[in-house]
This record gives structure tokens, C-alpha cells and sequence, in this order.
């Protein structure tokens, strides 16, 4: 017992996903798609972002191979 409230609460989460429209950003889509060079330089700055977290760098995957 007890299924029927969450069965209903899953039902209506489902009919609004299913029947809702989501608003699209086609200017940053856009600028996605064209890729380009500031997203080379967006992808260097998660690296140094992700190694500060890590403790890691990719300097000490450099050492290994010398």
C-alpha cells in the first residue's frame, strides 16, 4: 500500500516532460557548434581545473616518459 501517491506524483512529472517546451538558446548553440579556438582554450582552462582538484597535472604525466 502506499504506491499510489508516488505512482501519481511519477505520472504527472512524466506528462509535463512529455508535453512541455523547453526554450532553446540557438545563439549558444550556435556558438557551440562553431567550435572554434575559444573553446580549445575553455578545455585548457577545465584541465588546469580538474589537475588543481586532483592534485594532478599533465606536467607529471610528461615526467614518467623521461
Amino acid at each position: 500500500m502506499g504506491r499510489g501517491r508516488a505512482k501519481a506524483k511519477q505520472t504527472k512529472v512524466a506528462r509535463e516532460l512529455k508535453y512541455s517546451v523547453p526554450t532553446t538558446d540557438f545563439d549558444s548553440l550556435q556558438r557551440e557548434l562553431s567550435g572554434g579556438s575559444s573553446n580549445s582554450r575553455r578545455d585548457e582552462v577545465f584541465a588546469d581545473q580538474r589537475a588543481d582538484r586532483d592534485g594532478y597535472s599533465q606536467e607529471d604525466d610528461d615526467d614518467w616518459r623521461r
